[in-house]
């Protein structure tokens, strides 16, 4: 009884460390790459340990073809935050290199 309340609970708190770690990666108007860099890796650490843990809630009562447990990474927080973290690491290096090495803008003041 306690774990199907807990389970929703979890996986919301996963969600929302989900949230934070995009904010921190893409929406913080910090100017240094480097605090933002700090800034989403301890979100990261944050999301990846409520996705574990909600993981673990969700691996409880998923019966395995033979008989035994299923593996974490087949749970829906984990899958989550694996395919989540993954785009956003690609984002990430495409939005440093367009900031890095392309001009999106012209300049027409006389």
């Amino acid at each position: 009884m306690l774990v199907e309340i807990a389970k929703p609970i979890t996986f919301v708190l996963c969600i929302l460390a989900l949230y934070a770690l995009f904010y921190a990666a893409f929406l913080n108007p910090a100017n240094d790459l480097q605090q933002r860099i700090w800034d989403a890796l301890g979100k990261l650490a944050l999301a990846g340990g409520t996705s574990v843990l909600s993981g673990l809630l969700f691996r409880e009562e998923m019966p395995d073809r033979h008989g035994g447990s299923r593996r974490l990474t087949a749970t829906l927080p984990v899958q989550m935050f694996c395919w989540a973290v993954g785009v956003m690491l690609i984002l990430f290096f495409i939005s440093w290199y367009l900031h890095n090495y392309c001009v999106l803008y012209r300049d027409v003041r006389f």
